[in-house]
């Protein structure tokens, strides 16, 4: 009886979780005059793949795309970097100050990025990176998020395995990203997933750094639909949704066995 019980509230917190990104797929199957007539009816009288192309044709889709993935990879690749040995600092080495660091990557948890994005841009305005990938990645290369996950990963490897990688001659470096990097591998994955996702769907970053349409991500493109014509074609904008959404979705579906990894470690 518990059993069934859990398994009709999964089924139910599932469909919550589902039902908004169906209903969004079905309506961008639908045309906008079944919109406009009936808004809170989802199903399609026909499948149309019209506001697809459209997309296609209003936007360089390519382009975007491109522009968005190297983005949202760089930005994950250069926190996974850093966090790394800012996170060995935190649980395995010995220095004065050690707790008030923590505490700071703590307390940097705690403040959004729009509370920065004045000075950080009077920063970058007189170095010339505005409009720039480096004004759209610098930004975020160190992750405090990042820093906190793989510090708490490594407080469950034993000392003694990094001593012995020391009586062995292994630098600092080499135990860091040879010896302890794979071992996070979940942790890592985990991290990438988080970085990647969120800043792939930047909104307020990209709009406030760039102006030009050669380094302007998908996002953006995606609300400038919202403008083209008179009113909001709902079913053009569904479809650049669905678009946009394609790329974390197959990235999810890569790297789920590292999280689920990741999970039941610390389950465990």
């Amino acid at each position: 009886m518990k059993l069934a019980f859990s398994r009709i509230l999964l089924v139910v917190v599932a469909l919550l979780w589902v039902g908004p990104y169906a209903w969004m797929v079905l309506t961008s199957l639908r045309t906008l005059p079944e919109i406009v007539a009936a808004p809170a009816w989802p199903l399609p009288k026909s499948i149309q793949f019209d506001a697809y192309r459209e997309v296609l044709t209003a936007i360089p889709v390519g382009r975007y795309f491109l522009n968005t993935t190297v983005m949202a990879v760089a930005i994950a690749l250069l926190q996974i970097l850093l966090a790394l040995p800012a996170g060995y600092a935190l649980a395995k080495l010995h220095f004065v100050g050690k707790k008030v660091a923590f505490a700071l990557v703590l307390a940097c948890l705690l403040i959004p990025a729009q509370v920065t994005f004045v000075p950080v841009f009077s920063m970058l305005g007189p170095l010339g990176l505005v409009n720039t990938f480096a004004a759209l990645v610098l930004p975020f290369g160190v992750s405090a998020l990042g820093t906190f996950l793989v510090r708490q990963a490594l407080l469950s490897v034993p000392d003694e395995m990094i001593e012995a990688a020391r009586l062995d001659g292994a630098s600092e470096l080499r135990i860091v990203y040879g010896l302890l990097a794979p071992m996070l591998r979940p942790t890592l994955a985990s991290l990438f997933l988080f970085s990647f996702v969120f800043h792939y769907n930047d909104y307020f970053w990209p709009l406030v750094m760039t102006t030009d349409d050669d380094v302007r991500t998908l996002p953006l493109a995606v609300a400038l639909l919202r403008e083209q014509g008179t009113g909001v074609r709902w079913h053009i904008v569904m479809a650049g949704n669905v678009i946009l959404s394609l790329p974390v979705l197959a990235l999810f579906a890569a790297v789920q066995k590292q999280i689920l990894r990741a999970v039941t470690a610390r389950v465990g």
